[in-house]
């Protein structure tokens, strides 16, 4: 408790106390609003073409797939291959049982061999009755019947010389061959199978994937509306086989190798609305497997004249529309409202509510209020500079 002369005196001090206070925060206020306005990096918007891109799901597929099946029926001896690795055109893949069929080849050489003699008979007979014919010591007739003889013969020559090749085309036959070249799977029969040339009994499977296919599907909608926008002359149409196509996996990352679009199917799938796509990708080491689920991303049409701006300039309202800050040549920032479309990498396309040559705010944003004072300065994107591409997934803004 104050004494009641000391009560007097720390009045006064509180007085004075409030009163310093108050000078101090109104010199402070006072420099407050003498503090030069902010610095802020600022885009000058310029019109350029921009890909309209998609991602789209897709599948791979090997571009050739072959059934290795028997052509002869007999016990299998051996699987010469090695499941999973590279095979090529011709190469030995099984071996059946030749015993058979060499037997065959034997007995088709021997029925050569007596049509042959028969033959060499016939001729013989022919020449004689000729002579014969043309001293006239011998009828017409037998000269006909040497000829007709001789006749058969020959044939019987040629049934059996074909007779001949087919027995040999069986025993060629044993051994099962690969079809086509490409990565041959596992072995489906084992040895001391009976495989039959006239059943469906599949052996192996061989897929040529030195390059591959990627089957995607896009909305017939989506593909009618990028067609009348073309007609209309909002959109242009890519060259042909100028289309760029990419990959992208589940991880997000890029394939390396860009592929090109093979053709669009003419029907629309009736169950889900959607048309079939095609594409052909390189694959030489192999990375992209049958059967792999990937994103196509594809450059359908390009947009003349579009306005882009980095993502990082964007703000939202509290209504959640999209905001930039524009300044003027005065210096003096404003908010815009804009509609924002497709992203590219780490840039938007505006839809509207800017054009070419205003001046947008890129960094700085949080310090620049509307309608305040700012100084622009050119803005120096580290991610172009680091050569991160622009066109990146197709993604709408909400």
């Amino acid at each position: 408790m104050y004494s009641s002369r000391a009560l007097p005196r720390v009045r006064t001090y509180l007085a004075a106390a409030a009163f310093l206070a108050l000078t101090i925060g109104g010199v402070a206020a006072q420099q407050g609003a003498e503090l030069p306005p902010p610095a802020v990096s600022v885009i000058e918007l310029k019109a350029h073409a921009v890909p309209v891109v998609n991602e789209l799901p897709g599948r791979i597929a090997a571009t050739r797939i072959s059934e290795v099946r028997a052509r002869v029926s007999g016990i299998l001896q051996a699987r010469v291959f090695t499941q999973g690795t590279p095979v090529k055109e011709g190469d030995v893949l099984y071996r059946i049982d030749p015993k058979l069929f060499q037997v065959r080849v034997a007995s088709a050489e021997a029925s050569l061999r007596r049509a042959k003699a028969v033959q060499q008979n016939a001729k013989q007979q022919f020449e004689r009755q000729k002579i014969l014919h043309e001293r006239d010591a011998t009828s017409g007739v037998n000269l006909d019947t040497a000829t007709a003889t001789l006749a058969q013969a020959d044939a019987d020559v040629a049934l059996a010389e074909a007779a001949l090749a087919e027995a040999k085309i069986n025993l060629d036959y044993t051994e099962v061959r690969a079809p086509i070249s490409g990565i041959i799977g596992g072995a489906l029969v084992t040895e001391g199978a009976l495989v039959t040339a006239d059943g469906t009994q599949n052996m192996a499977l061989i897929q040529q994937v030195d390059s591959v296919y990627v089957d995607f599907t896009q909305s017939a909608q989506d593909l009618l509306t990028l067609k009348r926008a073309v007609e209309e002359g909002k959109l242009a149409s890519p060259a042909p086989g100028e289309a760029r196509v990419e990959l992208v996996f589940d991880d997000g990352g890029l394939y390396a190798e860009a592929g090109r679009l093979l053709f669009a199917s003419a029907s629309v799938d009736s169950t889900t609305g959607q048309v079939t796509l095609r594409a052909e990708f390189p694959n030489p080491k192999h990375d992209l497997l049958p059967g792999m689920y990937v994103r196509v991303r594809i450059a359908q049409a390009v947009r003349e004249g579009a306005i882009t701006i980095p993502q990082r300039a964007v703000t939202r309202a509290r209504d959640g529309k999209a905001q930039v800050y524009l300044v003027s040549e005065g210096g003096i920032a404003e908010t815009r409202d804009v509609e924002l479309g497709q992203a590219l990498g780490s840039e938007w396309v505006v839809e509207s509510g800017l054009k070419e040559g205003e001046r947008v705010v890129v960094d700085g944003v949080q310090k620049v209020r509307s309608g305040g004072k700012v100084v622009p300065e050119p803005w120096k994107p580290a991610d172009r500079e680091a050569g991160i591409p622009a066109d990146q997934p197709n993604n709408r803004a909400r």
